[in-house]
């Protein structure tokens, strides 16, 4: 699973989980830190990635236009970046279970 990880969260996740999730990118090193969300999400179906986000926006859309891209909604408040990597890395056969099933567009992660 390659996630794309929107500005809300920060960049230096990509290395940090990139054994886990290998090919991720950040918002930032693509361009699209300040684009809106339906362009992230345009980016994100037509590349084969997951978004990530701390933003219920990415679920909203999820529901208008389902899947693909599949979208994982990080609800936690303002906590450490140890904090959410640790919540995505002890995650990871939930998210591969998730990304795997054909009927799944959003997961909470909490």
């Amino acid at each position: 699973m390659k996630l794309l990880l929107d500005q809300n969260l920060a960049p230096r996740l990509v290395g940090s989980l990139a054994e886990a999730f290998p090919g991720s990118r950040h918002v930032r090193e693509i361009g699209l830190s300040t684009a809106s969300d339906i362009d992230v999400w345009d980016y994100a179906k037509d590349n084969g990635f997951t978004i990530a986000s701390k933003d219920s926006d990415f679920q909203q859309l999820s529901f208008l236009y389902g899947a693909p891209p599949k979208v994982v909604w990080i609800r936690r408040g303002n906590c450490s970046v140890a904090k959410i990597e640790q919540l995505l890395q002890t995650s990871v056969d939930l998210l591969r279970a998730f990304e795997g099933d054909a009927e799944a567009a959003y997961l909470i992660l909490s």
